[in-house]
């Protein structure tokens, strides 16, 4: 069954048959998927960002042999068809939730776009606990706290880091989280680590995550500002890399910047496969999303191309959709596979990789049942969370939305 569009009876009906069985399965996948901190034993702090190599221009092909990926090194890859089923649903009745950081334990922190609020949601219940406001946040368009990411060392150091839009800008800061505080008391003051991201309605990017390398990587939106994608000496319509501290890092195109790639549009998907690339995902305009391979000082074109332009001097991505199949927010790798959320497309795109190549077309999964999709958090194996956006203003929201739901893919 092909299900309609945001708002049509099609989609509501389809999405109560699907509640009513996920509301059955409960949450038992996540708690045996389990969490794990960034980073890992190989990571290499302040190093050059492992699993990539110098940029240069033309298609993906090129791409894929710059970073010595092919097909063939890693067989044929993921199978050409996968599945998604779909487990359990950890939470609903969330508002405007964006960010999400899972938690050692399984419990996980959610941001609220519009409230500014950081919530613990507690995976065996459902249960939602505010844990703290975080100061300074502005709501607007698409603006508010978004990206939220653990330190590397959060079980020592507790520390929270959020992307979030302000009365002037958009920055990123790190909270200490105590627990043993009430609750709605329990984040420190707001200790800024970057500031000066052009804000906007439209485009304020928003994904963080500390990568591979333990460096906290960033997408930003050029704000409706076209120029802004191609000044390297703005912040907007780019990808950072910095130190915990927000400080440039050995092996960043520019030793004084944080700068990783630029001509970007609107990044708010970043995440790392098996071989450590960086991949993102990006609104295209009125014609094309993209899947982009990331590599340092790279330039993906925008606003001089858009899509597979094949133009010298420019990135192409690795994949494409028209924009009312996709508009893609959060991505996680899991079992051989990108896997992309669609806020106007209503579904989550597959995308099967041998290396960095694409061994079959994008697929498309639950379209239509559950509405505009924002995040998606990688667990471990095949479990994957996926998050709702039905209350982000642009959507049309049924009882109990927004929800967070429990996925097992091939």
């Amino acid at each position: 069954m092909r299900y309609g569009r945001v708002g049509t009876a099609g989609r509501g009906a389809g999405r109560r048959g699907v509640l009513e069985a996920v509301a059955l399965a409960g949450c038992g996948a996540l708690l045996a998927a389990g969490c794990s901190p960034e980073g890992g034993p190989g990571a290499r702090p302040g190093g050059s960002p492992p699993g990539t190599a110098s940029a240069g221009s033309g298609s993906p092909g090129a791409a894929a042999s710059a970073s010595g990926a092919s097909a063939s090194p890693e067989a044929s890859g993921p199978p050409a068809k996968g599945s998604v089923t779909v487990t359990g649903e950890v939470a609903k009745g969330l508002e405007s939730p964006w960010g999400v950081a899972p938690l050692p334990g399984g419990d996980l922190l959610v941001a609220s776009r519009d409230k500014g609020t950081i919530s613990r949601v507690a995976v065996g219940s459902g249960a939602v606990t505010q844990i703290g406001k975080v100061p300074g946040v502005a709501p607007g368009g698409e603006g508010g706290l978004l990206g939220l990411a653990l330190s590397p060392s959060f079980a020592s150091d507790r520390l929270v880091y959020a992307y979030f839009t302000t009365e002037s800008d958009n920055r990123i800061a790190r909270m200490r989280y105590d627990e043993q505080r009430p609750p709605g008391q329990q984040l420190g003051a707001p200790d800024t680590v970057l500031r000066g991201i052009p804000k906007g309605l439209i485009h304020n990017g928003g994904r963080i995550a500390f990568g591979p390398d333990k460096m906290l990587y960033a997408g930003t939106g050029e704000t409706g500002d076209t120029g802004l994608a191609q000044d390297k000496k703005s912040l907007g319509g780019k990808i950072l890399r910095m130190t915990p501290d927000g400080e440039p890092v050995h092996g960043n195109p520019e030793a004084d910047s944080v700068v990783y790639s630029y001509g970007h549009r609107n990044v708010q998907g970043l995440a790392w496969d098996k071989d450590k690339r960086l991949w993102a995902s990006e609104f295209g305009q009125h014609t094309w999303d993209e899947l982009n391979l990331i590599e340092p000082g790279a330039n993906y074109g925008w606003p001089e191309a858009e899509g597979k332009a094949g133009r010298p001097g420019f990135r192409d991505p690795v994949a494409v959709w028209k924009t009312d199949e996709a508009s893609p927010s959060g991505i996680a790798w899991a079992e051989g596979s990108v896997w992309m959320a669609g806020l106007k497309g209503n579904r989550l795109w597959r995308i099967p990789l041998a290396g960095a190549v694409p061994v079959a077309e994008p697929e498309a999964f639950l379209e239509g049942k559950y509405g505009r999709l924002r995040t998606v958090v990688a667990l471990g194996g095949d479990k994957l969370l996926l998050v709702t956006s039905e209350t982000d203003g642009r959507g049309s929201p049924e009882a109990g939305d927004d929800r967070i739901l429990t996925l097992t893919v091939r």
